[in-house]
């Protein structure tokens, strides 16, 4: 089977592979986002950043991955405590998707066979420590929406049914995709997502040009494709794993503490969750970049990601969300020439 699209090969899209990334350095910012036109590489990016995530450390047979033997919970019986790296995993949500296959449910081969009862997880405990996907995220049923903002919210899965009482660790990285023009998102799980970003159909020749020629490479030679672009997205990797090293020493000066606060009061943001992603994504930038503290150009860099799902609806201006987080940016901050960086 012919392993993803090389992420280093993605033309353009330069926000969606940024945000991807940045995710991918600090994954507590919170998720992506992606909304766009129809095959503007939504869905080969997130294949693509399974290829690109640096392994995990975990036990070789805990469902939930856990890192170590004591953190396995106690009704999976894991008998093979071997620690082993593997893949980050990434899972798939698909569209119609059971509560059930969500959040795991009674093993009846199990309890038919052996008289047992028996827990068999879900989709939840296999995307613990890793991604999960859903593509059209604002097509995803109501009750299933419901059910991932408590999980989103706890970090935790409770299944309370058919006699059994299961608790386990649901910590992931959420990732959307959709387009616009099928619905939009229910505000509560919008605000979930610690970055989002637009992406749109390139509008010039060469670029449509590359798009085509790296795909056509692709699917006519996936293998020799994949060989030319592995230096890449090993390259990418060393950097990802280089800055989570060095997020934990970024410095952030009170001055932009307080740029982050003004940031979202001027942008009338409800509550404090666009401070803290506006800080975090801006420290995960700072560290990726190899910089030893949060600068003004930072927050820049990540606020329209960081704010722009985060505004309030104004009638009156026609403007894009993310000109509108630039626009108060510029008249919060300055203008870049005129800001002391």
């Amino acid at each position: 089977m012919t392993k993803p699209f090389p992420f280093s090969a993605i033309v353009g899209q330069d926000d969606m592979k940024q945000a991807m990334v940045l995710t991918a350095v600090d994954p507590s910012i919170g998720g992506v986002l992606v909304f766009g036109d129809r095959g503007t590489g939504k869905s080969t990016a997130v294949r693509a950043l399974a290829a690109l995530l640096p392994p995990i450390r975990q036990v070789a047979g805990c469902p939930v991955n856990s890192a170590r033997k004591a953190d396995c919970p106690d009704w999976a019986e894991v008998e093979d405590t071997r620690l082993v790296n593997r893949p980050t995993p990434v899972v798939d949500l698909p569209l119609g998707v059971t509560e059930d296959r969500v959040t795991g449910a009674l093993d009846i081969e199990r309890a038919l066979t052996r008289g047992e009862k028996a827990f068999q997880p879900g989709l939840l405990a296999r995307a613990n420590r890793g991604y999960l996907y859903i593509d059209e995220v604002n097509l995803l049923e109501d009750h299933i929406v419901d059910l991932l903002l408590d999980v989103a919210q706890s970090g935790e899965n409770v299944v309370e049914r058919e006699g059994m009482s299961i608790r386990h660790p649901a910590r992931f990285v959420l990732v959307g995709s959709g387009n616009p023009e099928e619905g939009e998102l229910r505000p509560q799980l919008l605000d979930r997502f610690g970055l989002s970003v637009d992406v749109t159909s390139p509008r010039d020749v060469d670029t449509r040009v590359e798009v085509v020629r790296r795909r056509d490479a692709y699917e006519r030679d996936g293998k020799a494709f994949l060989r030319d672009w592995e230096a890449a997205d090993a390259d990418l990797r060393k950097a990802i794993l280089a800055a989570r090293k060095a997020l934990v020493k970024i410095a952030t000066p009170d001055a932009i503490l307080r740029d982050c606060a003004a940031l979202c009061i001027a942008l009338g943001a409800d509550g404090l969750r666009g401070e803290l992603t506006l800080l975090k994504t801006a420290r995960a930038q700072a560290a990726y970049e190899g910089a030893t503290d949060v600068s003004r150009a930072h927050l820049r860099r990540v606020a329209p990601m960081a704010l722009q799902h985060r505004l309030r609806r104004d009638p009156m201006d026609e403007a894009g969300s993310a000109t509108r987080v630039m626009r108060v940016v510029t008249e919060t901050l300055g203008p870049i020439q005129a800001a002391a960086e």
